[in-house]
């Protein structure tokens, strides 16, 4: 097959007619460090991965409390598409439990290397064996779907592994897994091992892959590739140590690169997992593949240009087939054309001038290190719209001192630029940014009186580096008002460019002979 000019020769590989994935969120995940969930919000996420269309759910281990057979038995009731699964050791008295809770698929297991065989178990290769068959024949007789693991399979001897996943399939087992329990698998031992096991067993293989080396996702498509039928997966890639294999990645993977007939609507992908996100607290990285915040956010003005040419030449998907949206960030990088593009999406017109300003405050926020927000974006451009088109009166030269005691007011010095001539001078206030209005109001009384009349002050968004945006009304001896607006990172020089964007808005009116 061949996508993005990327070809795949299907010829060569073992690929299975369809893929199944084996959702373990509820219980793998859960078992991420910080993370308990509470049995109706199983129920909430059971729903939301049985209308993404996961073929199997596991929702927890039926043994552990009574709070997990509840939350079993509540998911059991819900009378979902997915197969309810629950995990028990090959132990009758974990297959009880989960036979309790009315299940009939019981992932079971026990550990096979030679670390987990002497450290953990403390029993012989043979005393394993009798375990592992003798809990598959018991959940069969009770009517159950087996899938068999073979814990730690991936460091357990080849010619053992293969010996009991022999004779799990003699014993009756459904399906066998191959867990790579400590994530040490690389694609290359990948494929030996999942080849070796599709020569010499009749059963369809599945495999849980842990992320420890960042190559859950990459190891679970290889062994597809050589003929595994299901993967285990978690939203978000959720789990123990470094997690497992994420859901999202691996689906889109399949269904884009590989077009492997699957179950999933893709366009859940990001829904579910921001409610997965939020309902675990574990927050996802900004650059996470597929439905990280900047999967689909662009800020180079190259890649921008191109992306509003076809968006193909820089995205290998469109956001829509996630359920994500694209995002035009704004920043050092950001040219004409992504700002424009921003401007014209809010519905916001300009003239070359105006755009300019615009352009040369994001630019000097990005250089600053601030990344901007859309409602950043607004707020400086209003307030570029919000300029009086003549200053009469400019800003030259401010410096201002604060005090915590009563000894030394806070004190501003102010030099203004006003119809050509600068003039200086220095006041107090209850504060630096008081100080520095009253300051002006010195200056400019031979102008105009000015009187300020309302000043509002908003944190644009959170953060110690959120955009100031004052809003002021002054009015003069006449009578005349005038609103001012100014958006700085600066809270002291966000006021004063409003006090004077209002000054000589005012001072338009007065020459226009409007008094």
């Amino acid at each position: 097959m061949q996508i993005n000019n990327i070809e795949i020769s299907k010829s060569k590989l073992k690929l299975p007619d369809e893929v199944r994935l084996f959702d373990t969120t509820l219980r793998d995940g859960e078992q991420a460090p910080g993370v308990a969930l509470t049995p109706d919000e199983k129920v909430q996420i059971a729903q939301k991965l049985d209308n993404l269309g996961v073929n199997t759910i596991e929702y927890g281990f039926p043994a552990v409390s009574e709070g997990e057979r509840y939350a079993a038995r509540q998911i059991h009731d819900l009378g979902l598409d997915a197969n309810i699964c629950g995990l028990a050791r090959v132990l009758e008295k974990d297959i009880n439990a989960l036979l309790d809770c009315d299940l009939n698929y019981v992932h079971t297991f026990i550990g096979t290397s030679p670390l987990h065989r002497d450290y953990k178990l403390k029993m012989s290769k043979e005393k394993v064996l009798d375990k592992a068959t003798s809990g598959v024949e018991y959940a069969k007789d009770h009517g159950l779907t087996v899938e068999f693991s073979a814990e730690d399979s991936t460091r357990t001897e080849e010619d053992f592994l293969l010996e009991v996943y022999k004779e799990i399939e003699s014993a009756g087992a459904d399906i066998i897994n191959v867990p790579d329990t400590v994530g040490v698998l690389v694609p290359t031992t990948t494929r030996d091992i999942i080849s070796t096991l599709k020569d010499n067993l009749n059963l369809p293989i599945s495999v849980h892959f842990h992320n420890d080396f960042g190559l859950a996702v990459a190891n679970s498509i290889v062994a597809i590739e050589s003929g595994a039928e299901q993967a285990h997966v978690t939203v978000n890639g959720i789990g123990e140590r470094g997690g497992n294999a994420s859901l999202e990645e691996l689906a889109i993977t399949l269904n884009v690169i590989y077009n492997m007939k699957m179950k999933i609507d893709t366009t859940q992908l990001y829904n579910v997992s921001d409610f997965v996100s939020k309902l675990t607290g574990i927050k996802m990285p900004p650059n996470k593949p597929v439905v990280g915040e900047n999967a689909f956010a662009h800020e180079s003005g190259i890649h921008v240009h191109g992306i509003l040419e076809n968006a193909a030449t820089y995205e290998p998907i469109p956001p829509e087939l996630v359920g994500h949206t694209r995002k035009i960030a704004l920043g050092k990088h950001t040219g004409a054309n992504a700002l424009k593009s921003k401007l014209d999406e809010y519905n916001i017109k300009m003239n070359e001038d105006q755009f300019c300003s615009v352009y040369d405050q994001v630019k000097d926020l990005g250089d600053k290190g601030k990344c901007i927000t859309d409602a950043d974006l607004k707020a400086i451009a209003v307030t570029i719209l919000g300029k009086a088109k003549e200053e009469a009166v400019k800003l030259v030269g401010l410096s201002v001192s604060s005090s915590s005691g009563e000894a030394v007011s806070p004190t501003a010095t102010v030099k203004l630029n006003i119809n050509g001539e600068e003039k200086e001078t220095s006041s107090t206030g209850v504060g630096p940014v008081d100080a520095a209005l009253n300051a002006i109001q010195i200056l400019v009384k031979g102008t105009t009186n000015i009187e300020l009349e309302e000043y509002n002050i908003a944190a644009i968004t959170g953060g110690t580096d959120a955009l100031a945006e004052v809003f002021v009304i002054t009015s003069d001896e006449k009578g005349n008002k005038a609103t001012g607006r100014a958006t700085r990172e600066d809270v002291i020089m966000a006021s004063v460019d409003a006090v004077l964007n209002s000054i000589n808005k005012i001072l338009m009116i007065k020459e226009e002979g409007n008094f």
